[in-house]
């Protein structure tokens, strides 16, 4: 019995040329499509990411500050050692020596440009991450569990009854959300 090399070099004809062509532009078409959709998803997430190009800001037009494992300890880090969202918008870490940090100021950057800041704006941030469908981008997550950060400590730091029934009713929506994607 003979068997065909299934190695051997075959001389494309016209037809399966004009195939792999038609199948390459097609993978091209889906592969802008995917990109452009995912992009789109993010800007609607995390509209203030998007406004920071206009505005000209230092570093990534959506920064993240997750890169690595050694990125993930440190963020650990430095939510343990106390940070502090203020009133004013600024954002500010306890620990000297880890607020003198690059990555700190990605996350000082993050914190008080990306993630919404008001009760109404994390309510649409939530209803846009339940219509979404798969996953978040690690991006999204991340932004998304910093403004669960925010949302606490603004709800710790509420002086009247109905703020912080506000800000606790946004703190079980996002935590809801973040569920969801982390069993979806």
């Amino acid at each position: 019995m003979k068997c065909r090399n299934p190695f051997k070099t075959v001389p494309w004809t016209e037809e399966g040329r004009m195939t792999a062509q038609r199948l390459l532009l097609v993978c091209l078409l889906y592969c802008c499509i995917r990109t452009g959709t995912a992009r789109c998803r993010s800007r609607a997430l995390f509209p203030a990411a998007n406004s920071r190009l206009k505005r000209s800001l230092p570093s990534a037009v959506n920064p993240s500050f997750y890169h690595s494992f050694k990125d993930a300890h440190l963020l650990f880090e430095i939510l343990m050692s106390g940070i502090h969202f203020e009133a004013s918008g600024d954002f500010s870490v306890d620990d000297g020596e880890l607020a003198s940090l690059r990555q700190t100021r990605k996350l000082e950057v993050i914190c008080e440009e990306i993630i919404p800041r008001n009760v109404p704006d994390i309510l649409r941030l939530v209803s846009h991450i339940s219509k979404t469908h798969g996953h978040l981008h690690q991006d999204e997550f991340e932004h998304t569990l910093l403004t669960l950060v925010y949302t606490t400590q603004r709800m710790a730091n509420s002086t009247s009854k109905h703020q912080r029934e506000a800000w606790a009713q946004s703190f079980v929506h996002l935590y809801k959300a973040i569920k969801q994607d982390l069993m979806t």
